[in-house]
């Protein structure tokens, strides 16, 4: 693994368990085995740090959750795909489902420029084209990705507490997709 590698891999640890406050770019430096010089090599500040993190664990869940062959699907099987991905890639990658939550009730997801927000672009095409076809409820878009992604986080939480079998996990996460599209369904 190379270097920026390896602070990104260790910024997200040490973020999730100290916060983004609470962790020193000195410290992720030293878990990352360089110098700090090398880490502001790759990121002028920490704010830059943590927007890239967020960047990279983004794309990682965004790829997993638009999973091919989901375009031939009628739109709810589709919403169904979507978020069924995307909550068991959270379930199989909890530490950066937890950095992706604290991200996103920190300051830093007010900071982000409009390029990096769009990049949840498949999941808003999606909802936008299902209130073009009167199969989603004309509310604003960030509305509803926000409804979301709430109801995905407290889905996650759940159930990576109540130590499930896999197949109440898997009736957890259907059922929990029926209540949010019964509240965005048109």
């Amino acid at each position: 693994m190379d270097k920026q590698q390896e602070i990104l891999k260790a910024a997200l640890a040490l973020f999730v368990e100290h916060g983004f406050h609470g962790t020193p770019t000195s410290m992720i430096a030293k878990q990352a085995g360089v110098a700090n010089g090398t880490l502001f090599h790759y990121y002028k500040t920490k704010d830059e740090l943590i927007t890239a993190l967020y960047v990279a664990v983004k794309k990682q869940m965004t790829d997993c959750a638009a999973a091919d062959g989901m375009a031939d699907l009628p739109l709810k099987e589709t919403c169904r795909q979507f978020y069924t991905n995307a909550l068991n890639w959270g379930l199989d990658n909890s530490t950066e489902f937890r950095f992706l939550q604290q991200f996103m009730n920190s300051p830093y997801a007010t900071l982000l420029p409009d390029e990096l927000k769009a990049q949840s672009h498949a999941w808003i095409e999606l909802i936008k084209a299902g209130i073009k076809a009167k199969q989603i409820n004309p509310l604003p878009v960030d509305y509803i990705t926000s409804i979301l992604s709430s109801h995905l986080f407290g889905v996650n939480q759940y159930i990576t507490n109540a130590n499930l079998s896999a197949q109440a996990r898997k009736r957890i996460i259907a059922e929990s997709f029926d209540m949010v599209w019964g509240m965005i369904a048109a």
